[in-house]
């Protein structure tokens, strides 16, 4: 498997790590009794959810927009990584750390050259 295919399986790998761990964090702050949730961070957790799937999506599928949907998909991990570590509680931290990979594998995806999403030799089967 070449370089690009397997960056781009591990960034599907972290990204569905990352959708099921949005989950997990607001089932999490609402068991708190909202010490932790406000409605902005909710929706911030459900937009991060919907775009790491996004991600998925379009990385299988190999989308012309996979590049600028990571790339938009790890500022939205980074802001959930800084408003996790803002709450000062130690799982918090844990999944601070899970959103910063995941942007970090979706900021690699989203500069890899666009050129090479939609190309003929694409072998979509060995991304899934």
């Amino acid at each position: 498997m070449n370089t690009e295919l397997t960056e781009l399986k591990v960034c599907i790998e972290v990204c569905t790590d990352c959708h099921n761990m949005c989950l997990e964090v607001m089932t999490y702050c609402s068991d708190r009794s909202c010490k932790y949730i406000d409605v902005s961070m909710m929706s911030m957790l459900r937009d991060c959810a919907e775009m790491t799937m996004m991600c998925i999506n379009m990385i299988a599928d190999g989308s012309e927009f996979a590049g600028r949907t990571c790339q938009l998909c790890a500022e939205m991990c980074f802001k959930c990584a800084i408003a996790c570590d803002e709450m000062h509680d130690a799982k918090m931290t844990e999944y601070a750390a899970i959103f910063r990979k995941c942007a970090e594998h979706c900021k690699a995806i989203g500069l890899m050259s666009a050129a090479y999403f939609r190309r003929a030799n694409l072998e979509v089967e060995a991304v899934s």
